[in-house]
């Protein structure tokens, strides 16, 4: 097994900081006659890690929480399900510490706002013709 997780290219958390926790799986693998604890749990504690800068740590705990966890129990092996919630977990943290690109504001253009004008006109027909006839008409 690997030392350390790679979460992105500049991002590796030393596997010492990862909990990893099993127990028995109620899908595959967690029904045979010699039962085993397939279902694997890993486990990250954002608070104690020190492969993560300030800026990480707050950014985590703010999106995903104080302690990140990921679960696999699909495959009936508990080393493919142990690579499973490895995977989630990275993925899981890089996606946290994803930096959101700001939205560049845009004004709609001449011919939206006619199109958007045009069709509330013609809502606002098909409703009028829907009305009972008034003494006028």
């Amino acid at each position: 097994m690997a030392e350390e997780l790679r979460v992105t290219d500049g991002l590796s958390i030393p596997m010492h900081e990862i909990e990893l926790r099993t127990s028995r799986s109620s899908g595959p693998g967690g029904q045979h006659a010699n039962v085993t604890a397939s279902r694997v749990e890993a486990v990250f504690d954002v608070e104690s890690s020190t492969a993560l800068d300030e800026v990480q740590r707050n950014r985590l705990r703010e999106r995903l929480g104080p302690i990140v966890t990921a679960v696999a129990q699909e495959a009936r092996g508990q080393a493919r399900n142990r690579e499973l919630a490895l995977q989630r977990l990275a993925e899981k943290l890089a996606k946290g510490l994803a930096t959101r690109r700001r939205r560049r504001p845009t004004r709609p253009t001449r011919a939206s706002r006619q199109r958007r004008l045009a069709q509330k006109r013609r809502t606002a027909e098909r409703k009028r013709a829907r009305r009972r006839p008034t003494q006028d008409d």
